[in-house]
This record gives structure tokens, C-alpha cells and sequence, in this order.
């Protein structure tokens, strides 16, 4: 990986998101953005918030936390530690 959050963030590969209802396609503009995922990468926290979050976690996180970006051809979403809501499993 070459991305390397810094400070408090954590990168996150979002679930895919799903493409079929009872045998009916979603088309992609209909889709429901997935609000959980898998963390890929994680900052060292910072002197006052420390990093408990660690790589292949699986979180969920606000339908509006974060900011999506694309890495070579591949869709992740970064946010800040706080932004995510708790830790599956």
C-alpha cells in the first residue's frame, strides 16, 4: 500500500455494494452507499488520541464520514479515527 495515513486517520476499503434485490439489478445511481468496511492503513494517532484502530479491522462508519478517493483504480474512503463507529466481530 502506498497510502499512509497520517496522524489520526485510518483508510478504508468500503464493502462492495450490493447489486441485486430479490433477483432485480440496482443500477448504480440507485445504489446505497455501504457503511462499512475493511481498514487498509492507519496513522499513528496523535499526543492526544491514540490509535486503536488497526489494519484489517472491520468498521462501520456515518453515511456522511469521510471523503472518498480513487487509488489506482480502486475506490477508498478516509476518515478520522472518530469518525468511525464501532468495530464488527
Amino acid at each position: 500500500m502506498n497510502i499512509k495515513p497520517l496522524a489520526d486517520r485510518v483508510l478504508i476499503l468500503p464493502a462492495p455494494a450490493e447489486k441485486t434485490v430479490g433477483g432485480i439489478i440496482i443500477p448504480d445511481t440507485a445504489k446505497e452507499k455501504p457503511l462499512h468496511g475493511k481498514v487498509v492503513a492507519c496513522g499513528n494517532g496523535t499526543k492526544d488520541e491514540e490509535m486503536i484502530l488497526k489494519e484489517g479491522d472491520e468498521v462501520l462508519y456515518g453515511k456522511y464520514a469521510g471523503t472518498e478517493l480513487e487509488f489506482e483504480g480502486t475506490k477508498y474512503m478516509i476518515m478520522r479515527q472518530s469518525d468511525v463507529l464501532a468495530v464488527l466481530g
